[in-house]
Order: structure tokens, then sequence, then C-alpha cells
């Protein structure tokens, strides 16, 4: 089915982009209409990530493209790094995952707490899709409660011994390296760089799943895992180093879910404009009219929030409490966007001859993953009353 997407921008944001911010975001559109929307259905259907676009979304600057120039990253700036995720998610939810993984929770860490050493051996293979990574903090009994972890590492003089398992890791089954979070001997947690071929590592693959179809999710087993002295992450330890990589991640989520929610309104509108009932477009009856002008009302509520934290994070001021709140509404936004949409589509709406089930299933994945809704509220009221909630 042709890709017949036109982007909402009912407050002229474009007027606060810079040219190169409008430059970035076509490209990746432009490659999104060509390349994921012609096959992601049928690998939706199909519950197989389509590791043909891995190369397209290294050309297009879709990993890591904050990263700097020098270790193969584009140089941009944040604003550009949520549009091309907002753009890539317009496409698909698990597109976009396997982008903001391999930029958000892989290279950051790299870049941000390795040595130059590290950066220079990884970096620019994961630029342009040569090798992919996946980040390793959830395990099957820690998920909000990250700082619970029982992966651990024992110093056994030349090399550490790893041990332990990650559940829900996206990119993990064809991923070459993988970052991931375990504790010392003294219980610190800090990240080491596990790669593919390592005895005892292992990556399984979670089948079964309802939404991310398109996207592959796995686990991280280690076994006894030797693991080099020169692979672990001296810059930074602590639980706070995994949650910086998430504060980045969660915001690229908070653009890439405007994306879906914008693909959804866009589908709804065209939709109730050609679809007739009792002689006239059911876009001309008040509910339908009601349904899409709360939609582009909370899209445009969205691109405000979003555009105003890129800023903040461009100047190094955004706060981990800012980008929770801008993720979970953004989420909570698009998900119910799409259940109102597949209402104004009837029936149709849930057949993969529209994207709107797909946004809608996948969306319940992002709600959850990288702080839950509920956690992400929590975090915002911890903030304004210097309360934790949490214990």
């Amino acid at each position: 089915m042709q890709d017949l997407f036109q982007s909402p921008d009912y407050y002229q944001l474009d007027d606060l982009l810079t040219e190169e911010h409008k430059v970035v975001r076509t490209a990746t559109r432009d490659w999104v209409k060509k390349e994921v929307s012609p096959i992601i259905e049928d690998a939706a259907q199909k519950a197989e990530f389509p590791k043909s676009i891995i190369k397209g979304l290294g050309e297009i600057g879709a990993f890591g493209p904050y990263i700097p120039v020098e270790y193969g990253g584009a140089g941009l700036d944040q604003i550009s790094y949520g549009l091309i995720m907002q753009e890539i998610e317009r496409g698909d939810s698990g597109v976009r995952s396997t982008a903001s993984v391999q930029s958000s929770l892989v290279m950051y860490p790299i870049w941000k707490y390795g040595n130059e050493a590290q950066r220079k051996k990884y970096l620019p293979k994961l630029a342009t899709g040569e090798w992919m990574g996946s980040f390793g903090l959830t395990e099957p009994d820690h998920g909000s409660n990250p700082g619970g972890m029982t992966t651990n590492f024992k110093d056994k003089g030349d090399y550490y011994l790893l041990n332990g398992a990650k559940l829900w890791i996206s990119n993990a089954p064809f991923c070459d390296v993988a970052v991931v979070w375990a504790k010392n001997e003294e219980g610190r947690i800090h990240g080491l760089l596990v790669e593919r071929g390592m005895e005892g590592f292992t990556t399984p693959e979670t089948h079964n799943k309802w939404s991310l179809r398109a996207s592959a999710t796995g686990e991280l087993i280690f076994q006894d895992v030797k693991i080099p002295k020169e692979n672990l992450l001296p810059g930074k330890n602590g639980l706070g180093a995994p949650l910086g990589c998430l504060d980045s991640a969660r915001y690229g989520i908070a653009w890439g879910a405007i994306g879906a929610a914008m693909d959804c309104y866009d589908t709804a509108l065209r939709y109730a404009k050609e679809r007739i009932q009792f002689g006239k477009p059911i876009a001309a009856y008040q509910l339908q009219q009601k349904k899409l002008a709360e939609m582009i009302t909370e899209i445009t509520k969205a691109q405000l929030l979003a555009y105003r934290l890129g800023q903040l994070k461009n100047e190094n001021r955004a706060t981990t409490a800012q980008i929770s709140m801008a993720k979970r509404n953004n989420v909570d936004m698009a998900i119910k966007i799409a259940r109102e949409a597949r209402q104004v589509l009837g029936a149709m709406g849930i057949t993969g001859e529209y994207s709107i089930m797909r946004h809608m299933m996948n969306l319940e994945s992002v709600i959850t993953y990288e702080g839950t809704h509920d956690i992400h509220l929590l975090i915002t009221g911890m903030d304004i009353t210097g309360i934790s909630a949490f214990k």
C-alpha cells in the first residue's frame, strides 16, 4: 500500500527548526517511505526483524547521530536526533527501538564512559551498522529496580569472569557486542563490553510477542564468560551510569512516539474524509471531528514538549525528571490516539492494510519499556515533592 503520510504541523513548529533539522527530517522521512513502509506490515505479520534495512539506517545517520564525526557519527544536535527517531517510529516502533538501542544504549556509553581505544574500536563499526549492539540492564527479576541486579563479575587476575542473565533485550539475537551492566565483588555496578563469540555467551530469541513483532528481542546469558580487562568501561560506574544512557534513550522515545501518533492521526483523517456513511463523509459528523480535533491538539502539545526538551538537551540542562515527563506524556498520548484512530476506521482499523493496529500493539511495549508509565509518574512526584515513593 502506498505511503501517503503528510506530517501535521498545527502550530508552525517548522519555523523553529533550522535548515539542517529539516534536511535531516526529510532524508529520514523519504527513506522510511521507500524502505520501511512497503515491507513493515509483512515483517510484523511474520514476526521478523527486516535485517535488510540495517545498512540504510546507518546511511541516513540513525545510528549515533549526535556522536562526533571522528568516531563515525553524524555530529548532529539533539533536536536532529529527536526528529530522526520521530520519523523512524512513524514507520514502526520496533525499527526505532533498533536505532535507539544502537545510538543511546550502546554508542552513547562507549562514547561517554569508554576510553579512546574503545571508542575507536567500536563506534565507527556501530555507526555504519556493520556491528549491531544491545544493552543488558533488565533481568528476569529486576526491571523497575535495576539496582537489585544479580548479574556479577569476579576479578580473576588476567580477566573478569561474568555470570548472570538479562531479559527483554532489543537486538540481542543478532548483536555483535553487548553493553552489559553487572556488579563487581563489592556490589558496585560497572559496564562491560561483551562480544559475540565469547565462550559461555548466548542470546536466545524471545518468541510469541504480540508487540514489536518486527523487532528482534532476546536474552543475554552469561555462563562463566571470560571478559578481557580492557573491555571494562572505565569512565563511570554505579547505577547512574546505565541510567544516564536511559535518559538519552527516553528522550528519543519522547520524539519517536509523536511519529507513531502522527501516522495514526494522518491515517484516520484521510479515512474519515473518504469513508461515506448516511450520504456524507464520516468526517462531517461531530463525534469524528471531536476525535480528530483532540488528536491534533495532543500531538501539538507533545511536539512543543519535545522541542523544548531538545533545546534543554542541547544546552546540557535537561534533567532526568524532565525527560521522564516527556517520555510518559508522549507515549500515553500516542497510545490513546492509536486507539481513537482505530475507532475511526471501524473494522478496517484492525487489518494490516492500515498501520494503526500495529502501532497500537507496539506502543503497549513502549509505554512499559525504559521506565514504565507508573515509574515515570513517581519520578516526577519525587522531583516536585522531594520524597521518594519507591521505598
